[in-house]
């Protein structure tokens, strides 16, 4: 099994070499160690390393969030921040770089190990993800027909025809596909979704909820009532005029 290559950014030369000695170590390999945030991305460029760990208060004119979020940008490298301590500002400010971990200094060679696995294991599941992701997305794109949809299910793709489609709901990252026994989740957006299904037979009727027109069994403000299951569901105060003009009132 490969070793995983670590870069470490840190302007304390003591305290990278005490990383880089628990690191190899641990069985990592220590690609480059760098002391300001320029170089790092200059060292992430040449070397792709698995990982970075990454100081947040580097000295110069670059600080470690500064360099972490120039990583993210142009590579698609986790990075764990190495901090022993940052006011409220922050942390604040590092957090929407959307580091995977943190590693607090004085650290342990077990908190070092930790954070890295942890931080290798959820990259490497995120990507999956975003490939399966892509790999749906292309199949439906591929077919000229909204007749069906592929959905994965236990690691297969299953074909799941529009008209057995009940509702969609949004679950945060996730959103559920709902037939009348079976349900799916997928990786994905409302609007991604929404983009891939008939748009004369669905409508969006909340911002958590698509709904297939012809299963609506009867609307009682503020909701709507599906067929077969007796799923009720909300209607966004937004989308009441749409469905308006969808349905045949009469």
């Amino acid at each position: 099994m490969a070793k995983t290559n670590v870069l470490v950014v840190e302007d304390e030369a003591i305290v990278s070499k005490d990383i880089q000695h628990s690191l190899k170590k641990l069985g990592y390999n220590v690609v480059g160690a760098s002391s300001t945030g320029e170089k790092a991305i200059d060292m992430v460029a040449n070397l792709n390393p698995d990982i970075v760990l990454m100081d947040i208060m580097l000295k110069g004119k670059m600080t470690g969030i500064d360099a972490a979020e120039e990583i993210k940008a142009r590579h698609d490298i986790p990075v764990i921040y190495l901090t022993a301590y940052a006011d409220e500002a922050t942390l604040s400010r590092a957090k929407v770089t959307e580091p995977y971990g943190y590693i607090i200094k004085p650290f342990k060679e077990i908190d070092i190990h930790t954070s890295i696995e942890m931080a290798i294991y959820k990259h490497f599941k995120e990507t999956e993800v975003r490939k399966e992701r892509d790999l749906l997305f292309s199949l439906v794109d591929s077919k000229e027909s909204t007749d069906f949809i592929f959905v994965k299910s236990n690691s297969r793709l299953v074909k799941l025809k529009t008209e057995d489609i009940y509702f969609v709901e949004a679950l945060k990252d996730y959103v559920v596909i709902n037939a009348l026994n079976h349900r799916y989740t997928i990786h994905s957006t409302m609007k991604d979704i929404a983009a891939k299904l008939p748009k004369d037979d669905f409508i969006r009727v909340h911002r958590s909820f698509i709904v297939r027109l012809d299963k609506i069994a009867a609307i009682e403000q503020p909701n709507l009532i599906l067929e077969n299951d007796k799923k009720v569901i909300p209607i966004g105060g937004s989308y009441k005029e749409d469905l308006s003009k969808k349905i045949n009132l009469v």
